[in-house]
């Protein structure tokens, strides 16, 4: 498999974290509206007072859970979080949520709206094209997202921009079932790149050009990729900027440094894609390892591995953790559950089993090889996270089905505990640092009288076991309640195809 495919493929936590850059709350969450009759049959509890008793809250800021609380819901708001014995409202509908718990609604930081297919894939996981094709999942995306529990996702990259954009307007007008969006323009990329569908940028006014015209469109966020230059980066970020909008970036001929200094706000797929230290890396080149050996060899409490990490810090750079994207790589690999492959399409389950069975016959060196990235990958986002730094998280949903929609964010959350996280710190990761990054923690991230009601009631009990985040009874976004398994039943077959 080509690098660029495998890249595909804590007190401080509780603490203040640095202070984001820009606000752009404005433009991601616009007033709650009605759910429209194409949305209706997702519904499950929809009154202009919603109570939700006898349920157990983990608030996101990672402190511990308050048990058998009474969650008022008014009008699209948080009205109060009380005792079990608060005073009803009269009029309200009262669900009883004994035995549940509720955490804020998940703040997807890494999520796309398409599918990275690999036309002619054989049984050696070979393809006859020379490009792998990215078609939209315009209708079975947005829906998985909110089955699961994402509320608000970032497309962290758009190959039709357009159809993002419009997508996110049907959602907000209660046309269409979905997470609110912060829509990310088209790949901020440079020369030679592997994806036939993106632009290459010829350079840096070129690079400021785009940035402006997609900003003039709407898109509220923008990501530099792989092959992206230092001249073409800094055009970038600095015009996003004027507009007040934040640049991440997936990199790879930029190093991690390089880009700090340039001031980009955020950097994915925690420390996997950083190449400063690859054998023979070239100014504004990706090195054909795309950045394995730099992983391999930073030890996360090496003097390197502590510089760079307060450089990040102090240029108040965001970190993407993307652990699913990359969970093959772990010696604890956990397959696709039965209920995430009857979402798959049956060529992206027929792709996904033909890579899973050439993953499971990889020689013993190969995998050995890929544990130590794994490994040192984890070591490196605690540190982050201990240094002060804002960690954020998304599951990078693409190609060979090992990632989906939703499902993939629940994992991403989950593997940050195996990283080492408790429970209650990898939620918060997952909900009010992502919010806190897009400049929404004053209305969305955490349970607070007088935020949004975009809410998760699961059964069980994440705090004590991770594994129950999966089990999504009733998602809250503006204070309506869907039917996770509605959503999911509608989509059933059909990610791969649209």
């Amino acid at each position: 498999m080509q690098p660029f495919l495998g890249m595909l493929l804590a007190a401080a936590l509780i603490g203040a974290a640095p202070a984001p850059r820009t606000d752009i709350a404005v433009r991601i969450l616009p007033p709650p509206v009605a759910p429209g009759e194409n949305v209706a049959p997702f519904v499950k509890v929809t009154a202009p007072t919603i109570v939700l008793r006898h349920v157990r809250v983990i608030d996101g800021t990672g402190a511990r859970p308050l048990e058998d609380r009474t969650v008022i819901i008014e009008s699209g708001k948080i009205k109060a979080v009380s005792g079990p014995n608060a005073r009803l409202p009269n009029g309200a509908t009262v669900l009883d949520m004994t035995g549940k718990t509720v955490i804020p609604g998940i703040v997807g930081m890494h999520n796309h709206m398409y599918y990275i297919a690999r036309p002619g894939l054989d049984a050696a996981g070979h393809s006859d094209e020379p490009s792998p094709l990215v078609p939209q999942m315009t209708f079975s995306a947005p829906r998985l997202y909110l089955a699961a529990g994402v509320t608000t996702m970032r497309t962290t990259g758009s190959v039709e921009p357009y159809t993002d954009l419009n997508v996110k307007a049907q959602i907000d007008a209660g046309m269409l079932a979905g997470p609110h969006m912060d829509v990310t323009g088209p790949y901020l990329e440079g020369p030679n790149s592997p994806f036939i569908q993106m632009h290459q940028i010829k350079d840096a006014d070129e690079a400021r050009r785009m940035v402006a015209f997609w900003a003039d469109q709407g898109v509220t966020s923008f990501k530099a990729y792989m092959n992206i230059t230092r001249a073409q980066l800094k055009a970038a970020i600095d015009e996003a900027h004027r507009r007040g909008i934040k640049v991440t970036g997936h990199l790879c001929s930029v190093s991690y440094p390089e880009a700090a200094a340039l001031g980009i706000d955020n950097l994915e797929h925690g420390f996997w894609a950083n190449t400063q230290n690859d054998p023979g890396k070239a100014p504004d080149r990706c090195p054909s390892t795309g950045g394995g050996p730099t992983l391999t060899g930073m030890d996360a409490d090496g003097s390197q591995a502590r510089a760079l990490i307060k450089q990040l810090v102090d240029a108040r750079v965001a970190i993407t953790s993307t652990l699913p994207v990359f969970e093959p790589s772990s010696p604890a690999y956990r397959p696709l559950s039965a209920q995430v492959l009857e979402a798959l399409s049956p060529q992206a389950r027929a792709d996904y089993l033909t890579l899973r069975s050439l993953a499971a016959a990889m020689p013993p060196q190969r995998a050995a090889a890929r544990a130590r990235l794994w490994a040192n990958e984890l070591k490196l986002e605690r540190a982050f996270v201990a240094a002060g730094g804002l960690l954020i998280a998304g599951p990078d949903p693409t190609g060979a089905g090992n990632v989906l929609p939703g499902f993939g964010d629940q994992r991403a959350i989950e593997l940050l505990v195996e990283a080492g996280f408790t429970p209650l710190e990898a939620i918060r990761i997952g909900t009010l640092n992502g919010a806190t990054y897009l400049g929404l923690a004053d209305r969305i991230g955490s349970i607070a009288p007088g935020k949004n009601a975009d809410l998760v009631v699961v059964s069980g009990d994440p705090s004590r076991r991770i594994a129950d985040i999966e089990n999504v009874e009733i998602v809250f976004k503006d204070g309506v309640g869907y039917d996770s398994r509605a959503l999911l039943a509608s989509v059933k077959g059909r990610y791969g195809q649209y």
